[in-house]
């Protein structure tokens, strides 16, 4: 018997492969029996497995076909009286633990194997792409679950930006799923208590809790664009300043104004000219940048500023 079984747990591990593919953030999801799509996901043995890691990076190559390069671990879900995930089945009914993991690459390419793909992380999270405005299903889902409840509310127009004395925050993604969750505005909530949801559920469903994992990854990337260059882990080598723009438009949700994303990406001198032109663009010629890498001496590679139009 392993130390999960002899402790009633069982240790989950899930990973969040992100990259950029046709100016979309998308994410690398494999199939389920009820046909709803999870991320790489794997049981961890402790008797068999030697560390978290190499566990996590055997079985997403195995059933994605897919190389993990650098992964952080983003968090371990397991909290008490959750629904999601469920115990496991039998007469055990042990507790389950899921660690996520985020990984990024630059490769969208296909051939991954067991029908895993490459899915918009938007569709899974339509109300965190704000390019489009307001999400008017979401406002009112969200006004008629507070009916009147001034504390409700309060949480639902700062989460939301509801309201113009609110400021959109793009970072907290996870607060704003569990919300919807209370709310039951997403499809889980009522999936977890065994219930048909009354009407549509916006954004699409995810296995156990993987969509809490899926905001959990992007909350932090958006965080990460701010302080480290991660943007330079999900493009190619050589990128347009306008493909680097629309990279960051579509992680963070926002539209960014172009003069002013130009001029600071020029002030953190984390790219360089490399002398070439585009001839994609469909207008006139572009020209080519890389990324420069970190400082070799002092270790420095700032993040980028985001700033959205008004």
């Amino acid at each position: 018997m392993t130390q999960g079984a002899e402790d009633g747990v069982r240790i989950g591990l899930s990973a969040v492969v992100m990259t950029l593919r046709d100016r979309q953030a998308v994410v690398l999801t494999t199939p389920t029996e009820d046909g709803s799509r999870a991320l790489p996901f794997g049981p961890f043995d402790p008797v068999r497995d030697r560390t978290f890691e190499r566990a996590l990076r055997d079985f997403v190559t195995a059933q994605t076909g897919f190389r993990l390069g650098f992964v952080e671990q983003l968090y371990t879900f397991g909290d008490a009286g959750r629904a999601s995930p469920r115990a496991t089945p039998g007469p055990g009914r042990h507790r389950e633990v899921s660690v996520g993991y985020l990984a990024l690459t630059p490769d969208a390419a296909e051939g991954q194997t067991h029908d895993a793909r490459w899915d918009a992380v938007f569709e899974f999270f339509p109300w965190e792409d704000r390019r489009g405005g307001q999400d008017t299903q979401i406002t009112k889902g969200l006004h008629a679950w507070a009916d009147g409840d001034e504390h409700r509310l309060a949480r639902a127009r700062a989460l939301f930006a509801l309201t113009a004395d609110h400021r959109w925050n793009e970072e907290r993604v996870l607060e704003r799923y569990e919300l919807l969750y209370e709310a039951r505005l997403v499809a889980e909530a009522w999936r977890d208590a065994d219930l048909s949801p009354t009407q549509p559920m916006p954004g699409r469903i995810m296995s156990s809790d993987h969509r809490r994992i899926l905001a959990t990854a992007l909350g932090r990337l958006r965080s990460k664009l701010k302080y480290r260059p991660v943007l330079f882990d999900l493009t190619p080598g050589v990128f347009t300043l306008s493909e680097l723009q629309a990279g960051a438009e579509a992680v963070s949700g926002l539209s960014l104004h172009k003069q002013n994303f130009r001029r600071g990406v020029e002030r953190t001198g984390l790219v360089e000219p490399t002398g070439q032109l585009s001839s994609t663009t469909g207008g006139r010629p572009a020209e080519l940048f890389r990324f420069k890498g970190v400082d070799a001496q002092t270790g420095a590679a700032p993040g980028l500023s985001l700033p959205a139009q008004r």
